[in-house]
């Protein structure tokens, strides 16, 4: 999962999943939490292209 906080945000990956426990079920949780800037096409929508192509090794859902 890839997450973009505001800017000062005091956040981190076990506050992250701490609040998608209750709300998702548990296979559904991430097993990962990358922080980082989310590119946006020209629209305003995300670029999921981009990410693909950068986090390809990270998130290719291989153990």
């Amino acid at each position: 999962m890839i997450v973009e906080a505001y800017p000062g945000a005091d956040i981190n990956a076990s506050a992250v999943l701490a609040y998608l426990a209750p709300r998702i079920v548990k296979w559904w949780t991430p097993d990962e939490i990358i922080f980082a800037q989310v590119p946006l096409t020209s629209t305003g929508k995300i670029d999921k292209k981009v990410l693909r192509d950068k986090y390809r090794d990270r998130l290719s859902g291989a153990a």
